[in-house]
């Protein structure tokens, strides 16, 4: 079931690289996890499609969790506390996958753009939430270049078995590299507008991962800039139902 969660966030990703590349041809939609599940939740069996992909999001929650507390006991400290810092991270972002999902099954989803808006508004009013919302901010921008370095260097290898056959290897190395690197630029612009939003006061720039997106698309070249990260967070999400198969539990 773990497993199914990592092929549950490849078909996210795909969504939302799907939509991407739509915002730079002209067409409408969110590009966001809400997006995604939206589209999901309108497919005949969609209801059927948002409880298992709720089932799955849980599950490798609890086994992202479980990594945090009894896992890597073995390495050295410095990396052992990065590695459970880096699971428990993630454990939050597939319960937060697992809300959405039951969220939208239940009929009670909302746009993240908005609740992102709202966020920031409470945040910003609450005494020291313009700091705090810098830090998040750029915990996320730095989050995003790490996605990048990773995507360059190729260490998201040592998360998988990669395959025997040489054309498989470079295939999914070829998806991994480009997903890497094209996540890691829309998490360093979605964070870098929370931190505009708290510096300039100014919470309705803080949309969250589609507000990211659409100002991509503002920029020069933006429309094909915009199509390059859409298509690269297709191959991220192919990569990562590649991963529920090769990933080293």
């Amino acid at each position: 079931m773990a497993r199914a969660g990592f092929a549950v966030s490849g078909l996210l990703h795909v969504l939302v690289g799907t939509i991407a590349i739509g915002l730079a041809i002209g067409k409408g939609g969110r590009a966001d996890v809400s997006g995604a599940v939206a589209e999901l939740a309108s497919q005949p069996a969609g209801p059927l499609l948002l409880w298992v992909s709720f089932a799955a999001c849980i599950a490798l929650a609890l086994w992202q969790a479980s990594d945090a507390i009894f896992d890597f006991s073995n390495l050295p400290s410095k990396e052992k506390a990065s590695r459970k810092f880096q699971a428990g991270a993630q454990a939050v972002v597939y319960a937060a996958f697992a809300f959405t999902f039951a969220s939208f099954a239940r009929g009670s989803g909302k746009d993240n753009r908005e609740s992102t808006s709202d966020m920031t508004v409470t945040l910003m009013k609450a005494p020291g939430g313009v700091l705090l919302l810098v830090l998040i901010g750029a915990a996320v921008a730095i989050t995003g270049i790490v996605y990048a370095v990773r995507g360059f260097r190729k260490s998201f290898e040592k998360r998988i078995h990669m395959p025997s056959s040489p054309s498989t290897r470079k295939g999914v190395r070829g998806l991994g590299m480009a997903g890497y690197v094209a996540k890691g630029v829309a998490l360093f612009v979605t964070g870098l507008l929370v931190v505009v939003a708290a510096v300039t006061a100014h919470p309705q720039e803080s949309t969250g991962l589609d507000g990211a997106l659409r100002g991509l698309r503002e920029q020069p070249f933006g429309v094909y800039l915009l199509a390059a990260v859409g298509l690269g967070l297709i191959c991220y999400g192919a990569y990562m139902v590649v991963r529920a198969r090769l990933a080293r539990m």
